[in-house]
């Protein structure tokens, strides 16, 4: 998931308020406190406070509505399959844009600029005009008679006992209602009959082939340097594709995409200028929103990660919480809420958060913005509260960016973000697993981390595509399960959200390629092997999940191992929570 998918959580006024119910409730139980709406009453309410948090982003929630899609059908001049036609428009719904490449490979007669028609598959900027209806273009003439079947076979005879055989299946050996070549083909397709004999024989020596085997075939194609069999497949790729079809051609749409950008040395100029492209600040909020409603993926994490850091500090007068990755500072407003009900009085709470310039850009602003929300949230709530703002890479932190002070309980946040760190793969700096030993040097009472479960690190091209081709289909298939097929900021929500990261993990390699993710048995070797261990989830927090998950489709799997917690769609892993001590 993009390193900016953490600026969706500017909750709605629904969502304090069902974050003030059981959700948050449960961390107040973990740490014996009265539950969270007593405390809400005292302080001036959860939802109450969210008003003055966050009353400016509400009214950006729903930018314009999409366009309908219009497809439209031609047939190629040399073949009878069914294609859309690319036309030139300047409403186009889904555009990737890559910078021009100098020197690369071009495939497909595609220039470096890749855009989608209007059916949603992919085509280059060459391919934007609209044929003119020429006879030589369908194999009907003005008549709806066959012009010439020498397409399908030089001899007659050889087509006409192709076409007894058919009709000999579909109707029986008694059937007299072809006696004839002339009384099926003189005069033309007359009859219905006729025309379905005729469809049917198409769709017979033409089968429909499968979208997946038809993209991992081009992937091993391209994973062989076989140019002309990738060029083949890409072209066939390109009107099976839509990113308003079937969860499997809108990814595979986004694939195909990036199987371009491969061969054509343009996939980091992609992700850069998707990067560079985003829709403005309020708007790229509410395509972040509609995802974070959508699916539990954001939710789990969030609530998981709280549930560790709540038990760990529940006896600590004085907390600095080190999230890596602080986009809006949302994720703390439960928390924070949670521990103003403490018996006692709450405790003093300083936040460090971490965020690069280009989240700056999705939050409308720098993290002094987030500081200065999350003090109106501590203020109504008479917490003792501090924000200080790291406004680095992740890769560039060092002990002095933490200001860390003695006295304090140390609790550091990895959220959807530590895969975006080279490791040894990539630099001899191996930025991954410093950044663990750096934050195992400031003994923290708790760190949490929260990944993606996929394995697109250290594997080779090919491997990696099946694995983002399996990984993705769930993900888009649990898309569907919330955001019907006709909502209106669908294809936004999946281009803006997780098409980016699809393309990096395929188009490119080495620095270029930022999304890097490992699965769970990868990171609990990193962290002992920088003396971390493991720091059972609690099984109040993991019922409170459940709750959660009741609200969504049933596909979804929820289960316990080994100390940390997956978030699956039917049988795939897709999310994993666990924390370190």
């Amino acid at each position: 998931m993009s390193s900016q998918l953490r600026s969706e959580t500017s909750f709605s006024t629904k969502d304090y308020q069902c974050y003030s119910g059981s959700q948050v409730t449960g961390l107040s139980h973990l740490m014996g406190y009265s539950s969270l709406q007593a405390a809400s009453q005292k302080h001036g309410g959860f939802v109450g406070s969210q008003n003055t948090y966050d009353q400016e982003l509400q009214s950006n929630y729903f930018p314009q509505s999409m366009r309908t899609l219009d497809e439209r059908r031609f047939t190629d001049e040399t073949s009878h399959e069914m294609h859309y036609p690319a036309q030139t428009s300047s409403e186009q719904y889904c555009t990737l844009e890559s910078s021009s490449a100098t020197g690369g490979y071009t495939v497909y007669n595609t220039p470096s600029t890749v855009s989608f028609s209007p059916n949603g598959s992919p085509m280059s900027q060459q391919e934007s005009h609209t044929y003119p209806q020429e006879p030589n273009h369908s194999p009907y003439d003005a008549n709806g008679s066959p012009l010439s079947l020498s397409c399908i076979t030089d001899n007659e005879n050889d087509m006409w006992s192709k076409l007894k055989e058919l009709e000999t299946a579909m109707l029986g050996p008694d059937t007299d209602t072809m006696d004839s070549p002339d009384s099926a083909f003189q005069g033309g397709l007359n009859s219905d009959q006729s025309a379905f004999d005729w469809n049917e024989m198409m769709e017979i020596m033409n089968p429909k082939r499968d979208l997946k085997e038809v993209l991992i075939s081009c992937a091993k194609a391209v994973s062989d340097d076989d140019l002309p069999r990738a060029n083949q497949l890409i072209g066939d790729l390109r009107n099976m594709v839509s990113v308003s079809g079937e969860p499997i051609q809108r990814l595979g749409a986004y694939m195909l995409e990036g199987l371009v950008a491969r061969l054509s040395s343009t996939g980091h100029g992609i992700y850069k200028s998707l990067k560079c492209k985003e829709p403005a600040s309020a708007e790229l909020l509410s395509y972040m929103h509609i995802l974070y409603e959508a699916c539990p993926y954001f939710k789990f994490g969030y609530m998981s990660a709280n549930g560790a850091i709540a038990e760990a500090v529940k006896d600590e007068n004085h907390i600095h919480i080190i999230d890596f990755q602080i986009a809006q500072g949302s994720q703390w407003i439960t928390l924070m809420q949670a521990l103003a009900s403490r018996p006692g009085g709450p405790p003093h709470i300083r936040i460090t958060g971490i965020d690069d310039s280009n989240s700056a850009y999705a939050r409308g602003g720098g993290l002094q913005i987030v500081g200065q929300r999350l003090s109106r949230l501590a203020d109504s709530c008479k917490i003792p509260f501090e924000f200080h703002a790291a406004p680095v890479s992740g890769v560039d932190i060092e002990f002095s960016s933490l200001e860390v002070r003695p006295g304090e309980a140390i609790a550091v946040n990895f959220p959807y973000v530590l895969h975006h760190m080279p490791d040894e793969s990539v630099s001899t700096e191996n930025h991954r697993d410093r950044l663990i030993r750096l934050i195992k040097s400031l003994s923290p009472k708790v760190v949490t981390l929260v990944e993606q479960e996929s394995n697109t690190n250290t594997a080779a091209f090919l491997p990696r595509f099946l694995e983002t081709l399996n990984y993705y289909t769930a993900m888009f298939e649990s898309i569907d399960a919330t955001l019907s097929r006709d909502h209106k900021e669908r294809i936004n929500v999946e281009q803006h959200c997780l098409a980016r990261d699809v393309v990096n993990i395929i188009a490119c390699e080495g620095a270029e390629r930022v999304e890097r993710h490992e699965v769970l048995g990868k990171w609990k070797s990193r962290f002992r092997m920088a003396g971390f261990t493991p720091y059972p989830l609690s099984s109040v927090v993991n019922s409170t999940i459940k709750t959660l998950l009741d609200s969504y489709c049933e596909k979804y799997k929820l289960y316990e191992d080994d100390g940390a917690l997956y978030l699956g769609w039917m049988d795939r892993d897709l999310v994993v929570s666990c924390a370190w001590i």
